[in-house]
Order: C-alpha cells, then structure tokens, then sequence
C-alpha cells in the first residue's frame, strides 16, 4: 500500500480569501500594521503560533491567534455555515480516481484547526476519502515530520508521497521518508518549491501520473 499525503489550504482548497481577511482583521484587532498578503501567503501551512511568531515576533502572539480564530469564524457565518474555500478545479476527480485504487490510501495533514478542517470536508462532503486526517491540534508545526509519520502509521503504510504547496510540506515529507510532490497554484513560489520537491506539477491533471513515477502503485 502507499499514502499519498496531502496538504489542504493551497493544495486542495483554495483558502486565500479567507486567511488573508482574517489575518488583516486579527491584526487590526490588535492595533498592528496587518502584513502584507505576500508576507501572510507566506506562512500558510504553519500552525498559528509559529505563523503569528513569524509576523510578529513582538507578540501578542496568543491574543493574535484568539483574534484570527475570531475573524476566521465570523468570516465564515457572514457567508453562511454551509460555506467554505472552494475546492480547486479537478481536484474531486482526483479524489474519487485515487481512491478507486487498490493499493492506494489518502490521508491529510495541515496547519488548520481539527474544527475548521472538519468543517471545510463536511461542506465538500470529501472526508470519506481520507483514512488518515493530521491538524495542528495534535501536532508540533510543519515542518516537524510528526504529522507525516503519524499519518503513515494509521494508515499502516512504508511509503508514500507527501503533496503540497509550501516548502514546509516538502520539508516535513523529506524528513519523514517520504517522496515529495509540490503543486504549482499555491502559496509558495514555485522557484522555492522546485528547491524543496522531488517534482512540481504545474496543473492538477499532472498530479496522477507524477505521483505513479516517484511511488508506483503497486511494487514490482
């Protein structure tokens, strides 16, 4: 069996509008120059107090994450509780396609909260195709490789493909033996990805095959 690990904001959901809005308001909450999108896109992926250290080192870190939490989830009711980042183009099929294999599981690990992860799969109704979900309740940040070797041993897989957006997933795949996969369409630029992955696909069609050259399906 192999796990193809995936990373979820940037990777499969399209959650730019909704971190950047949050983090500009949790700033501005605190009476602090909120960063810049660039400098927000930039820490996708960590857990928020290592991505609120990074912003601003000064602190408040904790009062920051509460405000962020806060706006993340009026941002969300504003739009209705049957709302979400949307999912990218393509990636339901991917889904459904990798699942149909034999010898394939699928697994999550991310940054986000353990809630706003469960919320988001319950919109997309996707949560049944991952055997294995990994959040920042449980977990030291990526890059840390606890995520990634947990997910392996639920799934009670040896190998695997860690696919993600940002050097942190790359990273945190290496460091837990698994190949690496970077998307193209996310929040790290793909010249810094290219340094960090093992392959960068740049449309979500390419995601299959890539994956089947650096982790066959099945071992001959």
């Amino acid at each position: 069996m192999r796990l193809i690990l995936f990373d979820f904001d940037g990777t499969l959901v399209d959650s730019q509008a909704h971190i950047v809005g949050s983090m500009e308001a949790a700033f501005t909450s605190q009476g602090l120059t909120p960063p810049t999108q660039a400098e927000t896109l930039s820490i996708v992926g960590l857990s928020l107090p290592r991505a609120m250290a990074v912003l601003s080192p000064e602190g408040p870190t904790d009062d920051l994450v509460a405000a962020y939490k806060q706006a993340y989830g009026d941002l969300r009711t504003s739009h209705g509780e049957r709302s979400a980042s949307p999912l990218y183009p393509g990636i339901m099929d991917l889904l459904r396609a990798l699942h149909a294999e034999p010898e394939t599981l699928l697994g999550l690990a991310t940054g986000k909260s353990r809630r706003g992860l469960d919320h988001v799969l319950e919109v997309h109704d996707i949560a049944r195709y991952f055997v294995t979900r990994q959040d920042a309740d449980g977990h030291p940040s990526k890059p840390h490789p606890s995520m990634a070797t947990t997910a392996l041993a639920e799934a009670g897989c040896e190998r695997g493909v860690m696919v993600g957006d940002t050097t942190f997933d790359m990273d945190m795949g290496r460091a837990a033996g698994m190949a690496t996969l970077g998307v193209a369409w996310g929040y790290h630029p793909v010249t810094r990805l290219a340094e960090h992955a093992d392959v960068v696909v740049q449309e979500v069609p390419a995601i299959h095959e890539a994956l089947n050259e650096i982790c066959p399906e099945t071992l001959t």
